[in-house]
């Protein structure tokens, strides 16, 4: 039998207490090892969403809310052409023609533009005719115009172009905007109570089916400066007032 003396027994026990650290330790260097290999992964998705929220900043055309193109996916598909009417919308369309009603499919909606028809005192099928009444135009000068809506002095509603098909409304936004026409009373461009409360419950409507927020209804003004609609361009806190019963009214 082999003998330990003080010293060797102390050595053991250094020994061993060395090897119980570092068996206690090794274990969560491995889970820490673990836990780093998922981390990539996350940061690689963290960066790839900031790129994408912030990229409106590079390209210096931030605009206060996020952009639609390349936040698409955050938003649900919606099939234009099946979207369904409800009963109180007139749909009355106009012919198709390459002065109002081009027959072009839109793919989305980004926005719904408010307009004003600017010739005050005219309803609702007066407006209807006169877009239809484009069509026949000949020779140099014509007019291409139209619009989705038109929204009456007694709050009627007529649907002349299908959602699903471009309006020459809004500029440069007739590709991926709804457009409604409002008539007006006077001069001034404001709405009558009916027709302000219709175009609250068109807006919410079409905000609900387009997947939409008040966030996305715009005036042509926003579009291109147009002083349209005019009440609602110059009283700022009307329009603001608008959009919050589009809000309320969702």
């Amino acid at each position: 039998m082999e003998h330990e003396n003080s010293t060797d027994r102390r050595r053991s026990r250094n020994s061993a207490s060395r090897d119980g650290r570092e068996r206690r330790t090794q274990a969560p260097r491995n889970q820490r090892t673990s836990r780093k290999r998922t981390r990539p992964g996350r940061k690689i998705f963290l960066m790839l969403l900031a790129a994408v929220f912030f990229a409106g900043f590079g390209a210096g055309r931030w605009s206060g809310k996020l952009d639609t193109d390349e936040l698409l996916f955050m938003r649900r598909y919606v099939d234009l052409s099946a979207i369904k009417a409800p009963d109180w919308i007139r749909q009355d369309f106009i012919t198709v023609n390459r002065y109002s009603r081009p027959g072009t499919k839109l793919n989305r909606i980004n926005d719904i533009v408010v307009h004003y028809v600017a010739n005050p005192g005219t309803d609702a099928e007066q407006n209807r005719s006169y877009f239809q009444g484009l069509k026949d135009q000949k020779g140099s000068g014509t007019v291409s115009a139209s619009c989705h809506f038109i929204i009456g002095l007694d709050g009627e509603i007529i649907q002349i172009i299908p959602i699903d098909e471009k309006a020459y409304a809004s500029n440069n936004r007739n590709s991926d905007t709804i457009a409604i026409e409002c008539c007006h009373p006077d001069k001034d461009g404001k709405f009558s109570e009916a027709t302000y409360q219709s175009l609250v419950r068109l807006t919410a409507w079409l905000c609900g089916e387009l997947d939409l927020t008040e966030n996305d209804v715009i005036r042509h003004y926003d579009v291109n400066g147009k002083l349209c609609p005019k009440y609602y361009v110059e009283h700022e806190d009307a329009w603001t007032g608008f959009l919050q019963d589009v809000r309320k009214a969702r």
